[in-house]
């Protein structure tokens, strides 16, 4: 047959886990900050959640969080939504100065 469904399996895997939630918050963040460099995703395993901290420079937490929150809630959908076609739950927390 001239549609060869193995060689088509393998693409699928190799391409399946480009990245990793943190790598994608941080890829998200970075990308929306001014002063890249300064951050910081920390990784926390819960019994069922995997918790990722989002650290900013001060002068970004707005640009982070946005206004009313709409940049962070749109951070948190597109989490959710990759969590979910991997079958985990993800919890995206900004952190300020003061936590």
């Amino acid at each position: 047959m001239w549609f060869d469904k193995t060689e088509d399996n393998n693409k699928e895997e190799s391409t399946k886990e480009l990245f990793s939630m943190k790598e994608l918050v941080e890829m998200i963040a970075k990308s929306l900050v001014d002063n890249p460099h300064d951050v910081v995703v920390t990784e926390i395993a819960g019994e069922s959640v995997l918790i990722l901290e989002i650290r900013v420079n001060g002068d970004d937490v707005g640009k982070v969080i946005g206004k009313d929150g709409r940049i962070a809630n749109a951070i948190r959908t597109v989490v959710k939504a990759a969590a979910a076609k991997k079958e985990k739950k993800v919890t995206v927390e900004i952190l300020t100065d003061n936590d």
